[in-house]
């Protein structure tokens, strides 16, 4: 017990009285010191007491995309916090093509009694899928909360990014680099968000660059690095001088693609991302983006979830929290013999 005591006093910074009176359940102890020997005892390995452990408030489910895009593991491990602050015991249910389905987790989750489920960028993102799922759930009273891809119809409170100004802060920040051959690339099109960056980007094209034939600057493919890749190939070859990206992924492999052509990242050509996944600002070059504010709508998520659980009626409809660009290294002035390009790149939609 000497050692044990003196492990986690050490580790939890405190004296070997406070970490006894802590086990021991006596008073005199603040909370932020109590909190501390409790974190030593999960850290080092050891064994609550019987009387330190918090019982569950209850069980929920939260189901996200596949973990190899870092902003699903970013919003699972603010969403799982959250709800273990709040006493809840969340079950992470992560997807994989050919493995369990959105559908499958749910029965699971529902065979485990769970109280409420989060979906992360899940079918309701899907605008092809059906919404009969969402329906037989709430027909249970389950509560339900939808991040990032609105679903109208759903008796659910919904809570997304900003794709419109999201767009609008890439591709002004581009124009005012001096790009005026701006293209994008940006997941299938079935998706909510990839739909509504699509739209905004249509609208801000033909304000600024007088661009209607939107298939000569936008490429869909998938929200990966190959499928960055493959849409900037065919956005560089075309003449743009500029590309934003529907992820991150994407615009790494985007800068990939820019390099295969030999073009220089951000002297020749620029390449803005979206999300600000983890470790994106230490990429070559550090990569500009925009930010999903993940905290806040995890926050909001699992805040709104509570309240339906406790009885209390969420706001329905969508809450859109405002995206932040972050300009590093990956986005540059247009070169001065880029004006030639553009118009060259632009031609086609003057028709």
């Amino acid at each position: 017990m000497r050692t044990r005591l003196t492990d986690l006093a050490a580790q939890a910074g405190v004296s070997t009285a406070t970490v006894s009176r802590v086990l021991n359940g006596k008073p005199g102890v603040s909370p932020r010191a109590r909190q501390a020997v409790l974190t030593a005892l999960d850290v080092l390995g050891y064994e609550r007491p019987e009387k330190l452990r918090l019982r569950s408030a209850g069980l929920i489910g939260l189901v996200v995309p596949e973990l190899t895009n870092p902003v699903f593991p970013a919003f699972a491990q603010v969403i799982e916090t959250m709800l273990s602050d709040r006493g809840y015991t969340p079950l992470l249910c992560t997807q994989s093509p050919g493995g369990t389905t959105e559908d499958q987790y749910v029965e699971v989750l529902l065979e485990h009694g769970v109280d409420g489920i989060v979906f992360v960028s899940g079918l309701h993102a899907d605008a092809s899928a059906s919404k009969d799922r969402y329906h037989r759930l709430r027909g249970r009273g389950v509560p339900l909360v939808l991040v990032n891809g609105y679903a109208s119809g759903v008796d659910a409170p919904a809570v997304s990014t900003d794709d419109t100004a999201a767009m609008d802060q890439a591709f002004r920040h581009l124009h005012s680099l001096g790009h005026r051959a701006i293209g994008l690339a940006v997941g299938p099109t079935r998706f909510v968000p990839s739909q509504r960056k699509r739209d905004a980007f249509a609208a801000l094209a033909e304000q600024h660059l007088g661009a209607t034939d939107l298939d000569t600057h936008v490429v869909s493919t998938l929200f990966t690095v190959e499928g960055g890749h493959a849409a900037a190939t065919q956005l560089f070859a075309s003449g743009h001088t500029a590309v934003i990206c529907g992820s991150d992924l994407m615009a790494l492999g985007a800068v990939r693609a820019a390099r295969a052509l030999g073009l220089r990242v951000p002297e020749d050509v620029s390449v803005v991302g979206f999300d600000d996944s983890p470790l994106i600002a230490f990429t070559d070059p550090p990569l500009t983006t925009v930010r999903q504010p993940v905290a806040a709508m995890g926050h909001a998520a699992v805040s709104a979830l509570v309240a339906e659980i406790s009885g209390t009626r969420a706001a329905r409809g969508e809450l859109l929290f405002h995206p932040e660009l972050v300009v590093r290294g990956s986005t540059g002035s247009a070169r001065a013999d880029a004006h030639a390009t553009a118009t060259h790149v632009a031609a086609p939609a003057a028709r």
